[in-house]
């Protein structure tokens, strides 16, 4: 398996791997020297159920949703097709679910797919690239299957422009290459997707001003409730704010989905309980629907309705991402067998897991106290479930000692919430190989923007009576939106409960009173620490000076030219 830099499976001989994965099919010991990640992917392959000697699947067209993706993409591939030369190599283009959206060219032994995902077709790049986020490659026996024994690939993820969530892939695969890593084709796999994200960036661009446009365009006029949606966006006014329920809200996206298919202009169809009636108009933009925008109405005699409770705030979010996980995990969670959540610190596993858990009595252990799991095994009772928190802080024998529990009981409850960061050792990276199956990871806040605006009525503590609740300005709506919160939902917590109980002013949060760092946005490249600290107190001299440049230098000690110029290099 490779990435950007040479993988231990590259510097393995092919021979070698080829007697390796026949040794693995087989049931005998693997000779010395097989890289992990690929044995782990084999593993995985045969617990999906993949069979090795899967034949090509019967060739079916493409898969034919509207896709965002794809008409941002076809201009560029039609335009690169010909690059590909005859027989030579074959172009993929998946969702980000590893759906095939778009093929071009052929390879013998590829064969016509209708998905990538691990589960249908075992290890290969696009897999793999969804999951790192990076550039991947995969070369002949490194394939769990058969038929792509002879198959090198190589496949890059295309990001989306607003979030930096992953779009889907884009993989060239052509035969075997003899000299191995970096794939001949590598550069061309990166150029273009490159260029299919510069497309995307200038049609979200346009999509969003067409968006905005049509909802000013109907909010015009003293208390008009209106609401424009187009799947990643959603506008409200505050009209509309005291209408909308999630019943209401819910039923408005699924009419947004469909308006790409089909004229919705009209009343929209909403619950009986709704106590509002919403008059719909598209969107459109270059002769295609993009969104809508919904006139609500209340109705005369609406039905008196009790409040919708919100969600916990572990389930709050609407984007694609954080539902597909936690649907993951409630499903996983059911079955009974262990489940491995994973995710950068404060993602919200434990607070997941919890969640997951149920009324049921629950064993919790946390290895940031109890690294060897002494006192948590020595109490815990085998009909409950065991929530191990921070396996990443287990120690030697709390790890051999949950390895012989899994061996001898491979169906025990178990919840394990892990924090990827230092290498692991051989014996957590066994329990975490036997995990990897059974294992959801939880998105970065950053890779789900969207769901900030839904987080943080949830995240905010009850005010005091007679005291309005907290609300934002779209200025500060949008700072919190562009900060990339490497402390995620937690950082985001502290930051609104400080507000909430530190302000001393009325009317909505405004951009000026957030922290400093959410405040002037991420540095546009990356800074050494010397430079995180120079910005730190450049931004807080600017804060304390209310803006004032000049004072600001003077404070400082330093000219204004040095000013300027350092701030412009942050924004570089």
């Amino acid at each position: 398996m490779t990435t950007t830099d040479d993988s231990p499976a590259a510097t393995t001989a092919r021979p070698s791997l080829r007697v390796a994965r026949e040794r693995f099919l087989s049931g005998r010991p693997l000779p010395q020297g097989v890289p992990e990640e690929v044995v782990a992917a084999w593993r995985r392959a045969r617990f999906f159920g993949v069979p090795h000697d899967l034949e090509e699947s019967v060739a079916c067209p493409p898969h034919s949703g509207e896709s965002t993706l794809l008409g941002a993409a076809r201009p560029v591939l039609d335009r690169i097709v010909p690059a590909l030369g005859v027989g030579g190599s074959l172009l993929v283009l998946t969702d980000e679910r590893l759906r095939v959206l778009w093929t071009a060219g052929s390879v013998p032994g590829f064969g016509a797919c209708t998905g990538l995902s691990e589960q249908e077709v075992g290890h290969n790049s696009a897999a793999l690239a969804l999951r790192t986020r990076s550039r991947a490659e995969v070369h002949g026996p490194e394939h769990f299957l058969d038929r792509w024994q002879d198959v090198s690939a190589v496949s890059v993820p295309v990001l989306g422009p607003e979030n930096g969530q992953v779009l889907g892939t884009l993989t060239v695969a052509s035969r075997l290459c003899a000299a191995g890593p970096p794939h001949p084709q590598a550069a061309f796999a990166e150029a273009t997707v490159a260029a299919v994200e510069t497309e995307l960036r200038a049609r979200a661009g346009r999509g969003e001003r067409a968006l905005l446009d049509a909802y000013v365009r109907a909010a015009r006029g003293p208390d008009r409730a209106v609401v424009a949606l187009d799947g990643r966006n959603r506008l409200v006014s505050d009209a509309a704010q005291r209408l909308l329920t999630p019943e209401v809200l819910g039923m408005l996206e699924r009419t947004a989905a469909g308006a790409r298919h089909r004229d919705v202009t009209g009343v929209a169809r909403l619950p009986e309980e709704a106590g509002c009636t919403a008059r719909v108009t598209p969107v459109r933009l270059d002769g295609r629907t993009i969104g809508i925008v919904a006139a609500l109405e209340p109705l005369d005699d609406p039905a008196p309705a009790a409040p919708a409770s919100p969600p916990p705030v572990t389930l709050t979010g609407s984007s694609v991402s954080w539902r597909h996980a936690v649907g993951r995990a409630a499903e996983l969670v059911r079955s009974g067998e262990p489940l491995l959540l994973t995710g950068e610190r404060g993602t919200g596993k434990s607070a997941l897991a919890r969640e997951l858990s149920g009324p049921d009595p629950v064993q919790v252990a946390d290895a940031a106290r109890d690294a060897g799991l002494d006192q948590a095994l020595s109490a815990w009772q085998p009909d409950r479930l065991l929530l191990l928190r921070h396996a990443e802080r287990l120690a030697q024998p709390g790890v051999a000692a949950l390895n012989s529990l899994l061996d001898q009981h491979p169906d025990t409850r178990l919840l394990v919430t892990y924090t990827p960061g230092a290498p692991a050792g051989p014996c957590l990276q066994r329990l975490l190989d036997k995990l990897s199956a059974r294992s959801v990871t939880l998105p970065p806040l950053r890779e789900r923007t969207e769901d900030i605006r839904d987080l943080l009525p949830a995240l905010t503590p009850r005010p005091a009576p007679g005291q309005p609740p907290l609300t934002w300005t779209l200025d500060a709506l949008r700072a919190l939106e562009a900060y990339p919160w490497p402390g995620n939902v937690t950082e985001l917590a502290h930051v609104v409960r400080a507000l909430a109980e530190h302000r001393r002013v009325s009317g909505p949060v405004r951009r000026a009173e957030l922290p400093d760092a959410v405040r002037e946005g991420p540095a546009a490249r990356p800074l050494s620490p010397m430079e995180h600290a120079e910005r730190a107190a450049i931004l807080e001299a600017l804060r304390r000076h209310g803006g004032n440049k000049a004072r600001t230098a003077v404070a400082l000690g330093i000219g204004r030219a040095t000013l300027y110029r350092k701030l412009r290099e942050y924004r570089r």
